[in-house]
């Protein structure tokens, strides 16, 4: 194909270096900086939202039923059911409530949470978060156990071993509405973990399902029923399987579900750290449609002689289109090149490290997917494309006889 060899050799031109030359190649340049910025940006943004499903997926069920008070069944066979089910590894009840946790003159309105303890993992949940004492929430010689989140016991100055006293919203409320003293548990404080999740760090207490019962006072009643999977991929699949089971009146809710405004955030984020991104490229574009037009200016003879040769219009086309899209193609390709570089040596040295004191991670998050590779590359094919298209057109409206009369 004649154009596109007409097309390289235009930009290989071994003239000297002039005005347009210079456009070209800050032109390329601009679409390299453009592609490189875009995969480094959504390679870091992918290796923080992996990083957020990590943490989540690590404490959170993958699939939480709640409003369990409407299911009218058999709560033992429902849940029997449930664990039948194709990628359900264990599921189990809950209870959960308000409480305010008192030691010496210290106190704390969190969440007290009543868990399974036989059906926690040491890969996940809070068993898996122990970072002082053990994970055993049974009632032992008659006093009940509880796990603190670090900074709940920092603030009550609790540790391991101490006992704490317990009392619930609801026992507050008929204290002030009978003018008496709250009524107290005394739990002895088993152990502490830390999630790296403010929402449970800092909020939420774990004992045994028993003790939540009565300290809620919900007699044999639950909140609801947490699922794990073999695999989180799986769980908009198997989440109207379990509303079969349940029926209308409960609410199946999946591990994104439970977070969806947090990844609708990060989702509007990344668009608006792209779409900045892109009009670099897109101003990159606009300098190659200014070189091109002023290229097709200065080989206004070369278009002439072409043309009385025999080229037709779609060649004289095809010829500035393909060196458009070569100058596109030559800064997209490298910037490909550099930002996987880039990525690339944050994986392996972590040239860009973090403090682990201030954050919850010590190196910058990436990962690399083809998909944004294959996304920021269409994109930039598409601009350079359509950026051809007008300095293209303009070649083939040029008259051979008033070109050749003025050169």
């Amino acid at each position: 194909m004649f154009e596109f060899f007409i097309a390289r050799r235009y930009i290989k031109s071994k003239h000297k270096v002039n005005f347009i030359t210079i456009i070209t190649l800050i032109s390329s340049l601009g679409v390299m900086i453009g592609v490189a910025a875009l995969i480094v940006m959504l390679s870091v943004f992918n290796g923080f939202g992996s990083l957020v499903t990590k943490l989540l997926v690590e404490f959170d069920p993958h699939i939480r039923v709640s409003n369990l008070a409407q299911f009218e069944g058999d709560r033992t066979f429902a849940i029997n059911e449930i664990n039948k089910l194709d990628r359900v590894k264990n599921a189990g009840f809950y209870a959960e409530g308000k409480i305010i946790a008192l030691n010496k003159k210290s106190y704390e309105i969190i969440n007290l949470k009543g868990i399974d303890e036989n059906l926690q993992s040491t890969e996940w949940g809070v068993k898996s978060k122990i970072i002082s004492g053990e994970f055993n929430v049974e009632n032992d010689n008659g006093i009940d156990k509880i796990i603190l989140g670090l900074p709940i016991a920092l603030r009550l100055s609790a540790r391991v071993g101490d006992t704490i006293f317990v009392s619930s919203a609801a026992s507050i409320e008929r204290s002030i509405l009978s003018f008496s003293i709250p009524q107290t548990r005394p739990y002895l404080v088993a152990g502490l973990f830390e999630a790296k999740n403010k929402e449970y760090d800092y909020n939420y207490a774990f004992t045994s399902l028993q003790s939540a019962q009565r300290m809620l006072a919900l007699n044999n009643n639950i909140s609801g029923i947490e699922v794990r999977l073999d695999n989180i991929s799986s769980a908009e699949q198997v989440k109207p399987r379990i509303a079969s089971i349940l029926g209308e009146n409960v609410t199946v809710n999946t591990w994104y579900d439970l977070h969806k405004d947090l990844y609708n955030v990060m989702l509007i984020e990344r668009w608006g750290a792209y779409l900045l991104l892109a009009l670099i490229i897109a101003v990159a574009t606009f300098n190659i449609l200014g070189s091109l037009t002023m290229s097709v200016i200065e080989k206004k003879k070369d278009i002439a002689l072409l043309r009385s040769m025999g080229a037709t219009k779609k060649s004289i086309l095809r010829i500035f289109m393909f060196e458009g899209i070569l100058i596109g193609l030559i800064g997209t390709v490298t910037g490909m090149l550099i930002g996987y570089f880039i990525c690339w040596l944050q994986l392996t040295i972590n040239f860009y490290p973090l403090d682990p004191t201030k954050y919850i991670i010590n190196s910058l998050p990436v990962v690399l997917k083809w998909s944004d590779f294959f996304a920021v590359g269409f994109a930039a094919f598409v601009l350079t494309f359509l950026a051809s298209l007008y300095p293209a057109k303009k070649a083939v409206k040029i008259s051979i006889t008033e070109a050749i009369k003025w050169e």
